[in-house]
């Protein structure tokens, strides 16, 4: 049975600098619908057709929900997960014509020699009766494998060229924490951005192809662990990032460029002290578009496209804060972050995804062992 709380949406801050730069502020409230209960520490949210859903469960499960909420037994036919710590079943998104070719594409932390791992991205087929997947192929492995239990990354998008999909698709993967000095190096895949075709292949325009001692699949370095990744509504790719105790960031990273971790950060180690030298910018490093200290632990992110909120929330850039346990509403003006609107607070969950589904409405997942899939209605 569905269950629905009301929350108010009001402001938490309306002063005439937020009214200035992105119009008056709204006031409303919303219901938020339990669609679905009963999972363990889901990750991802993909949408099929007809009102079903795709969850992954960190543990290593891949379920189907159907449109009246019901869960369904897990997906067969996953390969061998590292479950453990923050790796397991991550993220999850179905093809662009998946109507016409039932693929999807996952990530998770596959295991290697002698207790290592390292994000992988998979392709497989549902079946028509969604209990198998079929014809699956690991697409990329991350470079190297090694012993750790963190900063996977792990969030996948279709990537889009003049609004129609390049059969390419965008990686995120972590440094892994222990080795964060690779994030700056290209002969290995840590801390970096990723890009490869549907079936594996390197694009060749990817910017480091040629580049002796570069891995070929790089996209952009430089970074930590993105937990959130999406499109923007003009085709940009936009990630989020984890700062270690401070510094978390939004980053449009474009092709070749570093992104200065561990060198810069506006972040600081944990339990105090600078990181490196301390420094926030240097020289052919990028600057984040926006950063949060302290840090919001932020998760999963998404545009929102729709009017189904009104005309002030469409354009607005939704991420979930696993830390402060709500739904950051980001204002945008001229490209930049004008204002921000936690969302969600009286839930008191750690919201691990969030999404725009095909009827226009926010969904999102709470991470825990007793975790929800959510839908956020305008009232």
């Amino acid at each position: 049975m569905r269950t629905y709380l009301s929350v108010n949406l009001s402001f938490y801050v309306c002063a005439a600098l937020l009214a200035a730069s992105f119009g008056a502020c709204a006031q409303g409230s919303v219901k938020v619908e339990t669609v679905a209960e009963g999972l363990e520490n889901p990750w991802a949210v993909a949408f099929l057709p007809e009102g079903r859903f795709l969850v992954t469960e960190r543990p290593g499960r891949l379920r189907v929900v159907e449109a009246n909420g019901q869960l369904q037994a897990p997906v067969h036919g996953l390969p061998d997960i590292a479950a453990g710590g923050q790796g397991g079943l991550l993220d999850v998104v179905a093809d662009s014509d998946f109507v016409k070719n039932r693929t999807i594409y996952f990530c998770f932390s596959e295991p290697g020699p002698g207790n290592t791992n390292s994000t992988a991205l998979a392709r497989a087929q549902l079946t028509n009766d969604h209990k198998h997947l079929k014809d699956l192929k690991i697409i990329f492995r991350q470079k190297p494998k090694i012993s750790s239990k963190l900063h996977f990354g792990c969030r996948i998008v279709e990537r889009q060229v003049d609004g129609k999909p390049d059969g390419t698709l965008f990686l995120t993967l972590g440094e892994r924490f222990s080795q964060k000095e690779e994030a700056q190096k290209l002969d290995n895949h840590l801390g970096k951005i990723v890009r490869v075709g549907k079936d594996g292949a390197i694009p060749q325009d990817n910017p480091f192809i040629g580049r002796h001692g570069a891995q070929p699949e790089i996209w952009s370095y430089g970074h930590r662990n993105s937990q959130g990744a999406a499109l923007a509504p003009d085709g940009a790719f936009w990630m989020i990032e984890h700062g270690p105790q401070g510094g978390d960031e939004i980053n449009l990273p474009q092709p070749g460029k570093n992104y200065g971790w561990p060198v810069i950060t506006y972040g600081e180690n944990y339990g105090g002290g600078p990181i490196g030298e301390g420094l926030t910018e240097k020289a052919d490093m990028e600057q984040p578009l926006h950063h949060w200290t302290p840090s919001i632990a932020p998760s999963g992110m998404a545009f929102l496209t729709s009017d189904r909120y009104g005309p002030e929330w469409k354009g607005s850039l939704f991420v979930g804060s696993l830390k402060f346990q709500y739904l950051d509403r980001i204002a945008l003006k001229d490209g930049k972050v004008a204002a921000e609107q936690p969302l969600l607070k009286e839930m008191g969950q750690r919201i691990r995804d969030v999404r725009q589904g095909p009827d226009g409405l926010l969904y999102i997942l709470t991470d825990s062992s007793k975790g929800k899939l959510m839908k956020v209605t305008p009232l």
